[in-house]
């Protein structure tokens, strides 16, 4: 069962925005299924690999659109980004290192930060990209 399901609540109106974000949940949604069957590390692994790296690729998209359009709240967002960065970062070494495992509590973490980041800080970003005719 889907940890995260998509609908228009989501959306920022940016359509390569709005896929991205389709794939960081498709993602997350692969983690916690492989969580759930029991998949080992080398599985839940590859999964949360994918996961760290299209994440910073999807944070330099949006980045990258910020500078473009000179968006006033780039460094409050970029923020944001940096910080999660981190924290995936930190818990992916410390995964690879056996210290750390794919839990409940990660997962929930997971949802409620994408899902809270979309609908507050990506759905602004939208809002104010969408005024200057970014689609």
């Amino acid at each position: 069962m889907a940890l995260i399901t998509w609908s228009n609540m989501f959306s920022t109106t940016i359509s390569e925005q709005d896929n991205q974000h389709k794939k960081l949940i498709d993602l997350i949604n692969q983690l916690n299924d492989a969580m759930q069957a029991g998949k080992g590390a080398a599985v839940m692994g590859k999964v949360l690999s994918e996961l760290v790296n299209y994440t910073v690729f999807h944070f330099s998209y949006e980045e990258k659109l910020m500078a473009l359009h000179k968006y006033e709240d780039t460094p409050a967002h970029k923020l944001e980004h940096s910080k999660f960065v981190q924290t995936a970062g930190d818990f992916k070494k410390k995964f690879d290192s056996g210290n750390a495992v794919v839990s409940a509590e990660l997962m929930t973490f997971l949802r409620d930060w994408l899902t809270g980041h979309i609908m507050k800080t990506d759905k602004k970003l939208g809002l104010a990209l969408g005024k200057l005719g970014v689609k």
